[in-house]
Parts: structure tokens; C-alpha cells; sequence
């Protein structure tokens, strides 16, 4: 993985991140100048001027963006409006859950990302359905290229990751281009769920999986017979879990192994691995809504798919990184060996010849990505000739 911050693995991850994001490395690089000496401090301290050097450079790019705009330059202003997103996403990311110019550099986010999709004309609508009394929030992203009704997966995020995340990293745009289309989900614990509704993590995602595939068998264009889901890192476990006990669900994809995130927590404890944010256990809390950790801990005993992925019968698909340091590499093979129902279960590890080692792939997304929806086009064509 490449290291701008040596021995601070959470800083350099986000970098990653905002890589595969499609931030331009020489932007990145002026941000990364500005805080190297406080990434020196460990993953916690100086990350507010991580925030400003990174929230800097992402309003840079979002003004330059504005003035191609006024110029009718719109497909220049919106590859800048991405990067900003992006940026903010990342700094965002970054911060304590109580930091202030947190919430209002996720609205900024918000705001720009509407300006990169109306400027670009992007394949990206924004959708809502509803959840248990209240509202969930998406992108949609439809197949190119095709007539009727098409397959489509749920995308839904892990820990830290929103939508828009999953959307710059444009697993969606190669999908849309193998005849699927896709709906990015902010399930409860994320994105706007999260921030902008106060809705926590459920260790039974079947509920909000639910309400997804209501929503999309009402959709025309989506074929109600050809719905999957792929879950990034702690999705690696909603995903399967929800495939378990929603039978509308044709297909599955743990992008990261995740079968038993409750042991991982106890490793955490026991500093053992790595942790993907900041002020970790801060975040936890927030995201599942509990108030200390002693009660977190017994909840998360819950977060294991032991007894679960038994139930799965479609077709289930395992990716982990060899190298993964949050995510031992045991856990993608504990769910891929319980998996014995499945009609088509394959597990398919990374390595250094291909790359995409780490979690989730964030050294080098593309050999994970383009195995995946190739994958999903081949089991989802399968399904159409069953």
C-alpha cells in the first residue's frame, strides 16, 4: 500500500481511499505536505489539521470547479467537482463525531456532489425509500446500454465508508457497463442514515435489505427475480447476513471477509490489528448507538455469521486480501467453509502478483473490482438461463 505517512496506517489509508476515489496525486500531495509532522503524533492526534489541510484543498478545486461552470465548461467542472467530493469525504471521515466542522463539511460534500452529478449529466439519481418510519437514502445507477428489466446489486458500505464513497470508486459505473445496475445504500450506521437521521448499525441487516429489494421490485427497469448485494469490509457482513434470511436475494458478495466482527473487536481490544478510523472507539459507539464499550462488546457478540451462512442458498462469493491488517485472512475462509448450501460459493484471495492485498483492496482496487463484477455478470447470466 503505498505509505505517504510511514508507520501511521490510518492516515495512509486514507490517502488510499481518496485514490481510488479519483483525486489527483499532486493536489493530494500539497494536502499531505501541510500535515506530515503532525502524522508523526499516531492516528489520533493532528487530525484536525488533517482536516483543514485536506478541507483547503478540496475548496480549491470545488471554486476552480465553479468557474468552468460559469464558463459552460460543465464536464471540466464536474471531474472537479468529484475531486472535491472526494476530499471531503476523506477529511470528513477523519474526525471525532462531535467536531462541528464535521457536519458542515458533510453538507459541503453533499452540495458539490449534486453539482458534480448535474454538471456532468451523470448515470446517478438520487433516491429514497422508506425504513421503518423514516427514510433511506441512495444512488442509483442504471445499466447502460440495455431494454426491459436488468439485474440489479445493493451496494451497501462497512464501517466508516457513505455511498458517495462507493460511488467514486465506481463499481457501480463497471457494472452499468456489464447490463446491471446498482443501488448505494446509506443503511442505518453510515452516510446520511447516520448523520442526518440519528439511525444506528443493526446486526440484523435483513431489515433494511428488505426495505431495499421493496423498493427496487417496484422499479420497471429492475428485473425482481435478479437482485444481489455486495457488502464492502463490515459489509462483508451484512451482506451475507441479510442473504440469509431475505430469499428475494439471488446472489451474494462479501467484499472482505467478515464473518465474526465481533471476535475483531476483542482482538482490538487486545490491540491486535489495525483500525480503519481515527478515534476509534468513539466511532464505534456512535454507529451502533451504544454507550460505552463494555455494552458495545456484548452486542457485537452478535456480529458473527456462525449458523448463518449455512442458510444461504444462491450462488455466494468470498474476495480477501492476503495482506489484509484489519481483517484476518481466516475469517473470509471461515465464511466460504460454512457456506455449504450455497449453489455456486467460490473464495478468491488476493495477492502480490495481481495486488489488491489489502483491506479491501484499498493498495489497488481494480484487480478486486473487475473480478467481482465479472463474477456477478457471470452468475447473474446463469440465473436469467435457469
Amino acid at each position: 500500500m503505498f505509505e505517504p505517512f510511514p508507520g501511521n496506517y490510518i492516515w495512509s489509508l486514507s490517502v488510499n481511499i481518496a485514490l481510488s476515489m479519483g483525486g489527483e496525486i499532486g493536489e493530494i500531495d500539497v494536502a499531505n505536505r501541510k500535515v506530515a509532522d503532525a502524522a508523526k503524533g499516531g492516528p489520533d492526534a493532528g487530525t484536525k489539521a488533517f482536516f483543514e489541510a485536506w478541507c483547503e484543498i478540496a475548496e480549491g478545486v470545488a471554486q476552480l470547479a465553479t468557474e468552468d461552470e460559469a464558463k459552460g465548461r460543465l464536464l471540466s467542472a464536474s471531474r472537479k467537482y468529484r475531486r472535491a467530493v472526494a476530499y471531503y469525504v476523506v477529511a470528513e471521515r477523519m474526525q471525532e463525531r462531535d467536531y462541528e466542522p464535521r457536519k458542515l463539511a458533510y453538507r459541503r460534500m453533499l452540495e458539490l456532489r449534486n453539482k458534480m452529478i448535474a454538471t456532468g449529466g451523470l448515470n446517478c439519481e438520487l433516491v429514497a425509500f422508506p425504513y421503518e418510519g423514516k427514510m433511506l437514502s441512495g444512488l442509483f445507477v442504471g445499466a447502460e446500454n440495455t431494454q426491459g428489466s436488468v439485474p440489479c446489486m445493493i451496494h451497501c458500505n462497512g464501517l466508516d465508508s457513505i455511498k458517495e464513497m462507493l460511488y467514486l470508486c465506481e463499481t457501480a459505473q463497471e457494472l452499468s457497463k456489464r447490463g446491471i445496475s446498482s443501488l448505494l445504500v446509506d443503511q442505518p450506521g453510515v452516510g446520511e442514515a447516520l448523520r442526518l437521521q440519528g439511525l444506528h448499525a443493526i446486526y440484523d441487516s435483513e431489515r433494511w435489505v428488505s426495505a431495499a429489494v421493496d423498493y427496487l421490485q417496484a422499479r420497471p427497469q429492475v428485473d425482481p427475480a435478479r437482485i444481489g448485494i455486495v457488502g464492502i469490509s463490515l459489509g462483508g457482513y451484512y451482506a451475507p447476513r441479510a442473504t440469509a434470511f431475505e430469499p428475494r436475494i439471488a446472489l451474494c458478495v462479501s467484499w472482505g471477509g467478515n464473518h465474526d466482527w465481533g471476535e475483531v473487536q476483542r482482538r482490538r481490544l487486545r490491540r491486535e490489528g489495525d483500525h480503519p478510523v481515527p478515534h476509534y472507539w468513539n466511532h464505534v459507539l456512535w454507529v451502533w448507538g451504544q454507550p460505552d464499550v463494555e455494552t458495545f462488546m456484548k452486542y457485537a457478540e452478535r456480529i458473527c455469521l456462525d449458523g448463518v451462512v449455512e442458510k444461504i442458498g444462491v450462488p455466494y462469493l468470498v474476495t480477501h486480501g492476503a495482506g489484509d491488517r484489519q481483517i484476518p485472512l481466516e475469517f473470509a475462509q471461515r465464511s466460504y467453509d460454512q457456506a455449504v448450501n450455497s449453489s455456486h460459493r467460490e473464495l478468491r484471495i488476493f495477492t502480490a502478483r495481481e495486488g489488491g492485498v489489502e483491506h479491501v483492496a484499498a493498495d489497488n482496487m481494480e484487480p478486486s473490482r473487475s473480478f467481482i463484477c465479472d463474477w456477478i455478470a457471470e452468475r447473474f447470466a446463469a440465473v436469467g438461463r435457469s
